[in-house]
């Protein structure tokens, strides 16, 4: 099982560990991709504070991630469970976990960045400041950017069994799954069960707590079909729909009628 999930706006800090090596993050096909958007972002951070405050949609009390992301090659790392905080990580909560059910979070979660493409919740990173949908001069659109990249590395990665999608619309456009992969693949919606709205915290909410379901009771469910039953066992109110056509993956909805 592969799951795929967004990152958080809001980050921990980066600490004294020793700074990051790209060339030890997981997924080594995207690493010329990373040093460059790397590169152009401790740039772009590194000389005119006001533009590079406007090209990341910083607000005047965030000025102080620009300088933060100026010294990213020298700055202390953390494993990305770490660093990744927020309503969904809250709920996952993987320091809690029993051993077992780290190392699968450890094999199986894999969280987009605008600035690293995919990392594993193990992989060393510092703290910064870049979502995908950050516009930098000299590469433009970073969704766009990773598409190809993305496209060569994360087929693979997603191995044969399950892939669980529980990013956002902005991440979810770097890599969309296609044929054979697309077809073992479920995107997942929460909605608010008395009103059937996408409620932003009832959604990162019970996706985290859904990740942590299954990591704990050590469920990898082969395919769609499967997580479905596995939810559904679990307590969740699931409903599925199956593609019309082969090649397309599977949607299905959460039902919340309040997260605790």
């Amino acid at each position: 099982m592969l799951v795929l999930l967004p990152p958080s706006e809001g980050k921990a800090a980066s600490g004294r560990g020793a700074p990051l090596k790209p060339e030890s993050l997981s997924l080594p096909g995207l690493t010329p991709a990373r040093e460059t958007v790397l590169g152009e972002l401790v740039e772009l951070c590194a000389g005119d504070e006001e533009k590079a405050r406007e090209v990341l949609g910083l607000s005047e009390g965030l000025r102080g991630e620009v300088a933060k992301n100026a010294e990213l090659r020298t700055a202390g790392a953390r494993p990305a469970g770490e660093i990744y905080t927020g309503v969904l990580y809250d709920a996952l909560d993987l320091a809690s976990l029993e051993p077992a059910a780290k190392r699968r979070a450890a094999r199986s979660l894999l969280v987009f960045s605008g600035l690293w493409g995919a990392v594993r919740v193990t992989d060393r990173i510092p703290s910064y400041r870049c979502s995908m949908g950050v516009k930098l001069p000299a590469l433009g659109a970073l969704g766009a950017y990773w598409r190809a990249p993305m496209a060569e590395v994360l087929p693979e990665a997603a191995g044969g069994g399950l892939v669980l999608d529980l990013r956002s619309s902005a991440y979810a456009a770097a890599w969309k799954p296609t044929g054979e992969v697309a077809g073992r693949t479920a995107t997942v919606r929460v909605l608010h069960a008395p009103t059937r709205k996408v409620v932003s915290h009832f959604n990162k909410a019970t996706k985290g707590r859904i990740v942590r379901s299954l990591l704990t009771a050590g469920i990898a469910p082969e395919g769609p079909a499967e997580l479905v039953e596995a939810l559904r066992d679990l307590g969740y109110e699931v409903e599925a729909e199956a593609p019309a056509k082969a090649g397309k993956p599977w949607s299905l909805d959460v039902l919340v009628a309040e997260v605790h």
